[in-house]
């Protein structure tokens, strides 16, 4: 590789990162559907031309920003996890519970590009599922973890085994791709978890809790907790 080419690879990776930092304030600033090449290349002193060359349209810089941020969020919860010992498994959910938790009130706008309301128009591409996936597998791991450890389960989950056809059959696809061997009603449990934990990040976020558990510390530790137990996740 000459030395000029790396050049321009480098001088290319420096822009696309200003242009992307450029599109996170605008994102902030007027929301994801306020997003504009234009004004982003007006921002940064270039001719609306040169910046279409990285990205062709709205749509692939808001994909762009999108992946990032599901990239960043699914980092996070994977270095959560990894960094306690693998047979901890209430506290590796407990560290990936508050891994979310944390990046979220870190990165509210980033959050809310994902997790927030539908930007008007736009659809994301295939390339966005991957990126996605990545918190629901951790949580998967951790499910199928639990149920290797004690397939016995709980009263808990043994209860309600019989799931209506549609339900059954989207639980065990599900648990082939997140959570292989864990059975139907656990994963139907894990969704439940996992769909609380994003509901009840939102809530802070969004400023649905004041008033009634706001600060949120203790509230979020006691429900994380609860999911633990609800899905069979054994107590340290």
């Amino acid at each position: 590789m000459s030395a000029s080419r790396t050049a321009r690879e480098r001088a290319r990776a420096e822009l696309t990162r200003e242009i992307k930092e450029e599109a996170r304030r605008q994102v902030a600033a007027e929301g994801a559907q306020g997003l504009s090449l234009r004004a982003v290349a007006r921002q940064l002193g270039m001719v609306s031309s040169a910046v279409y060359r990285y990205y062709p349209s709205r749509d692939s810089l808001l994909t762009a920003l999108i992946i990032d941020a599901y990239d960043s969020l699914g980092a996070a919860a994977e270095r959560a996890a990894a960094a306690l010992p693998e047979a901890d498994l209430r506290g590796r959910w407990r560290a990936v519970c508050a891994a979310v938790r944390a990046w979220a009130l870190a990165h509210p706008h980033e959050y809310a590009l994902i997790y927030g309301s539908p930007v008007p128009g736009y659809e994301a591409p295939q390339e966005t599922i991957g990126p996605a996936e990545r918190v629901a597998m951790v949580i998967g791991s951790l499910l199928a973890g639990a149920w290797a450890g004690s397939p016995a389960m709980t009263a808990g989950q043994r209860l309600a085994l019989v799931l209506e056809p549609v339900l059954a059959r989207q639980a065990t696809d599900l648990a082939a791709a997140i959570a292989p061997g864990v059975p139907g009603i656990v994963m139907v449990r894990g969704v439940i978890a996992w769909t609380q934990l994003f509901g009840m990040v939102s809530f802070e976020l969004f400023g649905q809790l004041v008033g009634s558990v706001d600060p949120s510390d203790a509230f979020f530790a006691a429900a994380v907790e609860q999911m633990a137990d609800f899905v069979g996740i054994p107590a340290g």
